[in-house]
């Protein structure tokens, strides 16, 4: 049975709308029967079958924050593009809320693409993605999978199943470590099936203490102030919940980068907490691989995590057109 989603038709986005392009809601489905809610960018006065981007990301982040941003500079330059919530977030269907899946979400890109393949405007061979944050590396593991995918970007990337099961730059790897996480979040799936609840695991921290590491004061800079606040938004409010990410300890995505053929440009902020999530994606997709010579990694001085959400200023959308119109010939 389809679901149905309740859409919000007001401009309810973190950024100005473009007299540039068209908007609209849509809604298509992913192989598991989830709908997912999207916006759809056009460019105005567009004529023909267009080339075609779908945005997801960041992790915890909805469509009307960076993902919106992206999909509509991206239609001003010529794309028909989409930014979508994934599946159990935002607008997009699946029960139970506020839940991730390596599989599920790496297959709301293809769904995605699915979606694309068969507008009456858009060319199926000129289709891409942009991933952001968190789904830079859904974006890849989907560029691995899926043939139909000509051109993938990983913005300011996040390898979500490296950080959960290792930590930070890896400081929490160790077996004996994985298995005190895995022990808690066990024992707190028995309390929310004893109480039919799920637990909020909270989202960035509010309000902000004073020793805050940067990266966290970074985050709580864009989802709790008025720059990316939004109100469906994970990570504007109460998080993911504390069992929502629990398949990524043992569920790597990036085994298979390496055998990724379309064409891949990873962008970062140098000076990112989060970069060497990027340096060492795009140096294990290029060791050995007969398919280097169309991947990039671009870094950008002096940026931080969140100045590639929002900041037009510094995400090289001039970079970007070229790579698709190249990726897509």
């Amino acid at each position: 049975m389809k679901e149905t989603l309740y859409l919000t038709e007001e401009w309810d986005k973190t950024f100005p709308k473009s007299d540039k392009t068209e908007h609209r809601k849509v809604t298509f489905h992913n192989r598991y029967g989830i709908t997912l809610a999207a916006d759809m960018y056009e460019p105005k006065g567009a004529e023909g079958k267009l080339t075609a981007i779908a945005v997801c990301g960041p992790f915890g982040a909805v469509k009307e924050q960076a993902a919106g941003l992206y999909a509509q500079t991206m239609a001003e330059r010529g794309f028909l593009t989409i930014a979508f919530d994934p599946s159990f977030t935002g607008e997009s269907g699946g029960e139970p809320r506020y839940v991730a899946s390596p599989d599920i979400n790496t297959e709301d890109f293809q769904a995605a693409v699915d979606f694309l393949s068969v507008q009456d405007n858009v060319d199926p061979e000129k289709i891409g993605i942009i991933g952001i944050c968190g789904w830079g590396g859904m974006a890849l593991n989907a560029a691995a999978l899926d043939t139909r995918i000509k051109a993938a970007v990983a913005s300011t990337m996040y390898d979500m199943t490296r950080v959960n099961a290792k930590g930070y730059f890896d400081s929490e790897d160790s077996e004996q470590t994985r298995y005190e996480k895995k022990k808690a979040l066990n024992a707190q799936r028995t309390e929310d099936y004893r109480s039919g609840t799920n637990a909020p695991g909270g989202g960035v921290v509010d309000p902000l203490p004073e020793d805050a590491p940067f990266f966290v004061k970074d985050y709580y800079d864009y989802y709790k102030t008025k720059r990316g606040y939004h109100p469906r938004s994970l990570n504007s409010n109460n998080g993911w919940n504390v069992t929502g990410c629990m398949s990524f300890l043992n569920q790597p995505i990036l085994q298979y980068s390496g055998e990724i053929r379309s064409a891949v440009l990873i962008i970062h902020g140098e000076e990112a907490h989060s970069c060497y999530f990027s340096k060492d994606a795009y140096a294990d997709m290029v060791r050995g691989s007969s398919y280097a010579y169309n991947k990039e990694l671009l870094l950008i001085p002096g940026a931080v995590h969140t100045d590639l959400y929002d900041r037009t200023d510094v995400i090289p959308f001039d970079r970007m057109e070229e790579f698709f119109r190249d990726a897509t010939k």
